[in-house]
């Protein structure tokens, strides 16, 4: 398996992503965007998903580009982060023209990150303020773990995070995938090995390889009650593709997602894949190539998350440990 030079989603030329996290509050927000408008689509197969503007991105709608994607903590108070980076992409002129006035399209989703033993009793919603710092960190490298939508989250043995991963396929074209991973499942099979080791690029989350044993039995989750839950991601490509491509390629990139999380898309979670193009490459053979770019982006997916986990650090009045303070 090929991966970019930077095994992250801005392998996918044109693409910058930026965090922004507020330790105290244990949330943050993550924003990917570009210098031009870029194609988008998005699958939800969680039961408790939470978006703004997600309507938008349907093949029938009659914008098919959008400026930015926002990945946030807050639950529904998150979705507010979007506010801030469509307000500061508008000071930079950047925006879908109506008459004389630039209305800039930032979809936004949101993860349950109340429970995690920050201070949530902020005297207003901080979530604005940190959407448009995270428009303001964006490059072509970031950092994994616990920043950003990630800085917060959690799984049911350890905590989640934010991660990447890229390939870059025989045909030319490179998909990348970025991801808060908040689940009520695990990432891991025996709180060691992690469900996505058979798609490892090298030693990305530890080279542990697969476990030995798997178990017969149900799976550990967080308390069902909480509805604590939710992963979001972003699926992203230079090849040329349309809303309805993108649509598709962000639905088989869910399979990465029950390859690496058990259980996964439950009534908990709103487990969800924003599919993007960069318009770059063309395709050479269109059935083909969209077969491969579904199969790739599932699997970029499924190492993301397990790198998200793999990279997560610990805080004060964690409610679980961070993965790799917990095995060696």
């Amino acid at each position: 398996m090929q991966t970019g030079p930077r095994n992250l989603i801005t392998d996918v030329t044109g693409l910058v992503v930026g965090n922004a996290s507020d330790a105290e509050i244990k949330t943050g927000v993550t924003v990917l965007t570009a210098d031009d408008a870029f194609t988008a689509g998005i699958h939800i197969m969680g039961g408790a998903p939470g978006t703004r503007e997600s309507d938008l991105l349907a093949p029938d709608k009659t914008v098919q580009q959008v400026n930015a994607l926002t990945l946030a903590g807050g639950s529904a108070f998150g979705l507010d982060a979007a506010s801030g980076v469509a307000d500061a992409l508008r000071l930079q002129g950047r925006g879908f023209a109506v008459g004389d006035q630039i209305v800039p399209i930032v979809p936004c989703a949101i993860l349950f990150d109340l429970l995690n033993g920050g201070d949530k009793d902020w005297p207003e919603n901080p979530y604005k303020r940190l959407g448009a710092q995270a428009l303001g960190a964006v490059g072509e490298t970031f950092n994994l773990g616990s920043v950003g939508a990630g800085t917060g989250a959690m799984l049911a043995s350890f905590k989640g995070g934010l991660g990447s991963a890229s390939v870059v396929l025989p045909s030319g074209h490179t998909v990348g995938a970025l991801v808060a991973v908040n689940a009520l499942g695990d990432a891991t099979v025996d709180g060691t090995h992690f469900w996505a080791a058979p798609f490892e690029a090298g030693a990305e989350f530890g080279g542990l390889g697969p476990a030995h044993d798997y178990p017969a039995g149900l799976p550990p989750t967080k308390l069902a009650s909480h509805n604590a839950n939710t992963t979001i991601a972003i699926v992203a490509t230079d090849a040329i593709l349309d809303q309805s491509q993108c649509t598709r390629l962000a639905t088989s990139a869910h399979d990465g997602m029950a390859r690496a999380l058990v259980p996964s898309h439950t009534p908990m979670d709103g487990d969800l894949v924003f599919g993007v193009s960069t318009s770059a490459k063309p395709l050479v053979n269109p059935a083909e190539d969209t077969m491969w770019l579904g199969h790739a982006g599932a699997t970029c997916l499924a190492r993301a998350i397990a790198r998200a986990v793999f990279h997560a650090t610990p805080a004060a009045k964690d409610p679980v440990p961070a993965y790799s303070y917990q095995v060696t």
